[in-house]
């Protein structure tokens, strides 16, 4: 009987028996295989394994526990969910995503395409390096993975199955607490405070009772607004970039969700990137991100109306003055959440590291106080986000005030 047929935490030892087990006909030179653990996320164990011969591949492995915090457990059909996902979005958005080569129930494991000649985007923004395909490529892939499974296009009855098949209940519950709780109440005592910044904290988000309400209807319509199959956690630690590739991994927080979760957490994840360009002083690199920020949000926009009268299929979806009330639906909805995560990443216990790198403290207190800014500005004032300016309207009017509260 294999020793895999039974789960455990792998180590680098064990993984190289595992591949070669779960993929014979590779063509592994197997005296020059070997591994090592590249993971640096909050939940998986991620090995790269190589040989002389050029083969390679990714094995990522499911722990019961989270990296960050041992007393946190998490169902490890997350990695059933993440395969899955990927093999169903490289349908939709081909070339997107990474090969999944083969998943394992039982291991909570799958091997995929080793994607070592691209780099983590988060650390080649954090370089201040430019890419300028990044905003016609992640809007493709959102527009094509989103819209294609919603009831706009999906026959029903498959919808609903899919709904049934990607619920991800313990994964979701993070988000509940770490993005729509805590940031806001620190209920759990979790919230990671820049002390400097500790008494604007408490003034701007744990006082703010009008952001509290809003924040809680946030809440509700994202544990219950089954729109579409999100990747569930769309942020430039989720993606691997070059010149002229970008491809989207990770998507183990996957379930049906709100459209503008998405959108929203790709947007925020590049307001991040500026803090990091700013406060070093990096202006070009700054002004493409500013750029992209507005390119994402109208190339969504025009990418997803195209898609709407190519591909809608429910009856009722093609009635006069439905695709524009829809499509400003999720403009309110990103911009919502493009708040959520400013917050969450900046106050909350899984922090973003193109803030808190920066090493000058009164420029890290600046960035932090433009997030927030930004942040309630996006939630307070939602249904007013129709384009890519406004976003850009909303992060000057947050350098303003943040500039006047130093």
């Amino acid at each position: 009987m294999s020793r895999f047929s039974k789960y455990f935490l792998m180590k680098e030892k064990d993984v190289i028996d595992y591949v070669l087990e779960k993929l014979p006909d590779y063509g592994w030179d197997k005296a020059s295989m070997r591994t090592k653990e590249i993971g640096d996320g909050n939940l998986n164990y991620v090995f790269r394994v190589i040989d002389d011969k050029g083969n390679s591949v990714i094995v990522k492995h499911a722990g019961e526990t989270l990296r960050i915090s041992s007393e946190m457990t998490v169902s490890v059909d997350r990695n059933r969910i993440e395969s899955e996902i990927l093999i169903l979005q490289d349908k939709y958005a081909p070339g997107s995503v990474p090969k999944i080569y083969m998943y394992d129930t039982v291991m909570c494991a799958c091997i995929m395409e080793d994607l070592s000649d691209h780099q983590l985007m988060r650390y080649a923004m954090m370089e201040h390096k430019i890419f300028p395909r990044f905003a016609d490529d992640i809007t493709t892939f959102m527009v094509n993975t989103l819209l294609m499974t919603t009831d706009v296009v999906m026959e029903h009855k498959e919808k609903k199955a899919l709904v049934k098949s990607f619920i991800n209940p313990e994964l979701c519950e993070i988000t509940e607490d770490l993005v729509l709780t805590e940031p806001y109440l620190d209920n759990n005592g979790r919230n990671l405070v820049f002390e400097p910044n500790k008494d604007f904290v408490q003034k701007e988000l744990y006082s703010d009772k009008a952001l509290h309400l809003e924040i809680s209807k946030l809440k509700f319509d994202f544990m219950n607004n089954a729109q579409a199959l999100l990747h569930g956690d769309l942020h430039t630690g989720s993606i691997f970039i070059k010149e002229d590739s970008t491809k989207v991994f990770d998507p183990e927080f996957a379930f049906y969700g709100p459209i503008g979760y998405d959108v929203g957490n790709v947007i925020a994840n590049l307001i991040f990137a500026w803090d990091n360009g700013n406060a070093y002083g990096k202006t070009e690199f700054c002004d493409w991100v500013l750029k992209t920020i507005v390119d994402v949000i109208d190339m969504f926009k025009e990418k997803f109306l195209k898609a709407f009268d190519k591909y809608a299929t429910e009856i009722m979806a093609k009635q006069e003055g439905f695709k524009e009330y829809y499509l400003n639906s999720i403009l309110a909805d990103t911009a919502s959440y493009t708040g959520t995560e400013l917050n969450r990443r900046t106050v909350g216990m899984a922090q973003v590291k193109d803030v808190t790198t920066i090493e000058d403290e009164k420029k890290r207190m600046f960035a932090e106080r433009v997030n927030i800014f930004c942040a309630k500005d996006c939630i307070m004032n939602r249904n007013s986000f129709r384009c890519g300016k406004d976003y850009i309207d909303a992060l000057e009017r947050a350098i303003a005030k943040a500039e006047k509260s130093m």
